[in-house]
């Protein structure tokens, strides 16, 4: 049994290395498709957060508990967000109204997708290993569901870091380190199964809040910063698609 859920959660895992598609590709290009690629992100995360994480907490919890600790991690992102400015700030940077990134500096919304992933990574493991332990047919369909959800969460999230500043290499390995929660979710899970399933319903919806924190205050002004309508329209188109995966995932493939 802990042979399917290790190696159905390294596959997934694994997922988190499709940014090595952009290996080499020149940074004229690279830099025109990130943008795109933030874009896609939003649509993700938003579709992710609202069809996927609230709905299955809902499923867990009455729906004050779930949205209060929605809020609490939105909240929480952004006191996160506030301490690595803080950190990042120094005198000759700092203006009255805000924290200018220096060249060669990450922005902090890298880290924070990074955490939000990491959450969510860990409680796609919960549920791989909670469903390998149900049946193993279960396991796989559940594995194969997540999968078909991460591919585009992760080609979001290297897009997020490139943009972030972080170099491919970089990126591919924060993202890998990410992913990776993905195992020690599961092992968790498959030790101590009981104390878990009380703690899932509480990750989810407080991820889900850090998932609609990141796109809608850290992703989404970076899109209005371009101001060609051609480009626009890409990117608003990119953010349906993000969206539509999501919705389609969920309610035609029941992922």
């Amino acid at each position: 049994m802990i042979e399917w859920i290790v190696f159905s959660t390294v596959a997934v895992s694994l997922i988190s290395l499709i940014g090595v598609f952009f290996l080499g590709m020149n940074g004229k290009l690279l830099k025109r498709i990130t943008l795109l690629l933030v874009a896609f992100a939003v649509g993700g995360m938003m579709g992710g957060a609202l069809f996927h994480m609230l709905p299955e907490a809902l499923d867990e919890s009455d729906a004050i508990s779930v949205f209060t600790l929605m809020l609490a991690g939105f909240m929480f992102f952004f006191i996160i967000e506030k301490f690595l400015h803080w950190r990042h700030c120094h005198d000759e940077d700092c203006e009255v109204h805000g924290v200018h990134k220096k060249d060669g500096e990450i922005h902090p919304v890298a880290y924070l997708n990074l955490i939000g992933d990491a959450v969510h990574n860990f409680t796609d493991g919960a549920v791989i290993a909670t469903s390998f332990m149900v049946d193993v047919q279960v396991g796989i369909a559940s594995t194969i569901a997540i999968a078909l959800h991460e591919i585009p969460q992760e080609m979001g999230d290297f897009g997020i870091l490139i943009h972030s500043g972080m170099d491919v290499k970089r990126a591919l390995l924060y993202n890998l380190l990410s992913g990776l929660t993905a195992v020690m979710g599961a092992v968790f899970t498959y030790i101590f199964l009981i104390n878990i399933e009380h703690l899932a319903p509480l990750l989810l919806p407080a991820a889900a809040g850090g998932f609609v924190y990141i796109a809608a205050t850290d992703l989404t002004p970076e899109l209005h910063k371009e101001r060609r309508v051609g480009t626009s329209i890409m990117q608003f188109g990119a953010i349906l698609v993000g969206v539509g995966l999501m919705y389609y995932i969920k309610v035609a493939l029941g992922g």
